[in-house]
């Protein structure tokens, strides 16, 4: 998916040549755009600046500037790639309805002297899929290209749902700015958001502004899916999704799950264990006919302040399911409903960032970051820190495997496990096999700022999985590390 996302080709190439004679003049550039189109990507670029030749830019729809599907925008001089889709635009564009037909890039040419010449070419990329939805890479490009861990909060809402703050005056709650969201979340250090509002997506035209200031901070598209007997977030995909389970078009969660599996998106199920009565309508994952977890990428295994609420917490469901044999990644997100929460207290709204979910991903892009967590190279920082970081890996014979990737173990082999930790010294490490604690020959508390600890498993040949925890001096779960598979 990722390779399909990043390397599009352009679907056209424009060109065209100016001279003095067209100072103060405008051209129309037309081109096609055939059916099954869901979002126009130009970019473009001109020669001749250095003697001053400027060229303003612009986007007409089939209709020109009469009717509903004409003008679309126009930037002048201040961008150089835009892009319009039925969800979002870049500023000074309008989001609609991508109509096959004839469009035409309006130049303005405000400036050009009279014995001056210049070439402009105008690169257009056409999405008609799902794994070209969110644009080309010239339009999103990676906010890092080096691999590390990256970390983010998966969860959180605004006021395009139901997140609230109180406004300038203190005087009374209104819907929360989503620019208060994105400064919260650099403020906590973090490196890539959600922004997962109840169903809608009209949060990603937003993103569209935001984005290009906030260059050290990825946000992601995301939405999440709110039905009477369940909730999951959907990440990465743009599309608008029909969420009505219960529907003659939605008969249940897996017309859902089949639905969006084509969007080339990752879900994961929110908050599994929160009641399912008029305390949380519809927050408690209830289906009334069994789902097909196959459909599934992962599980909100965290969500805010679970750690501390054990009843809620979603980790038994999640590992239930790993331990039937489908290999989910356990996430977190804190599920922010104000922005403005900077310390969490019983019933109010907890800290964005409060759980950190950590991706071990290829650069920093959506794409990579997605594809970090359907691989489950994934840990939980319950209390969201800045560098707090644990890392699991196996080895057997001449195979290596991290969190979320499987290894061969023939029976009477050994697998050596290695647990290494950063900024939890005095704390504890916790290891699981198929779901219970285990006692390995190792030394497992953490006595400096960085440690290893190595055991040996020996394989009986079967299936199993490992992961490990790391616990406070309390017993409180600081860490929750995904599993590594053996004979999965």
């Amino acid at each position: 998916m990722a390779a399909s996302f990043c390397a599009m080709a352009q679907d056209r190439i424009l060109h065209g040549d100016i001279d003095g004679r067209d100072n103060e003049t405008y051209r129309s550039v037309p081109f096609d755009v055939p059916p099954g189109v869901t979002r126009i990507t130009v970019a473009f670029d001109y020669t001749g600046i250095e003697q001053h030749t400027t060229v303003d830019l612009g986007l007409l729809g089939p209709d020109g500037f009469r009717g509903q599907d004409g003008f679309r925008g126009w930037s002048g001089g201040s961008k150089h790639v835009f892009t319009v889709s039925a969800t979002d635009a870049t500023p000074s564009y309008l989001p609609g309805a991508i109509r096959p037909g004839r469009w035409t890039l309006l130049l303005g040419i405000p400036n050009i002297r009279n014995n001056a010449h210049a070439s402009y070419t105008a690169r257009v990329w056409f999405a008609h899929d799902a794994a070209t939805a969110w644009g080309p890479d010239v339009l999103n490009p990676p906010l890092r290209k080096e691999a590390g861990w990256y970390r983010g909060d998966l969860h959180m809402h605004g006021a395009h749902s139901d997140g609230s703050c109180t406004n300038q005056s203190r005087a009374q709650r209104v819907p929360c700015p989503l620019f208060l969201t994105v400064e919260a979340a650099v403020n906590r250090g973090l490196d890539f958001i959600a922004l997962s509002d109840h169903n809608t997506v009209s949060q990603f035209n937003d993103i569209r502004e935001l984005q290009p200031y906030f260059d050290r901070l990825l946000l992601m598209p995301a939405r999440e899916l709110t039905t009477f007997s369940g909730h999951a977030n959907l990440f990465g995909a743009s599309q608008p999704v029909d969420f009505r389970v219960g529907s003659a078009s939605v008969p249940d969660w897996n017309a859902l799950l089949r639905n969006v599996s084509t969007l080339h998106g990752v879900i994961s199920i929110n908050h599994a264990r929160r009641p399912d009565d008029e305390t949380c309508m519809g927050c408690g994952w209830a289906p009334k006919d069994p789902v097909d977890m196959h459909l599934v990428q992962a599980i909100e295994a965290v969500n805010g302040p679970d750690a501390i609420r054990p009843a809620l917490s979603g980790i038994p469901f999640w590992q239930n399911q790993i331990s039937k044999g489908y290999r989910l990644t356990a996430i977190g997100g804190s599920d922010n409903h104000d922005a403005k929460s900077v310390v969490y207290l019983p019933g109010s709204s907890i800290p964005i960032g409060t759980p950190t979910t950590v991706v071990h991903a290829r650069e920093l892009s959506m794409p990579a970051i997605l594809d970090g967590i359907r691989a489950g190279h994934v840990f939980i920082d319950v209390q969201g820190t800045r560098d707090r970081m644990l890392d699991l890996t196996a080895r057997a014979g001449d195979q290596t495997a991290e969190m979320g990737d499987a290894l061969s173990a023939s029976a009477g082999s050994t697998v050596k496990i290695t647990v290494t930790t950063s900024a939890l010294a005095g704390d504890h490490i916790e290891i699981i096999a198929d779901g219970k604690t285990i006692q390995p020959n190792a030394d497992l508390a953490i006595h400096g700022a960085q440690q290893s600890a190595s055991f040996d498993w020996s394989s009986d040949g079967k299936r199993h999985w490992v992961r490990a925890n790391v616990l406070g001096t309390g017993g409180e779960l600081l860490m929750v590390g995904n599993p590594i598979y053996i004979n999965g």
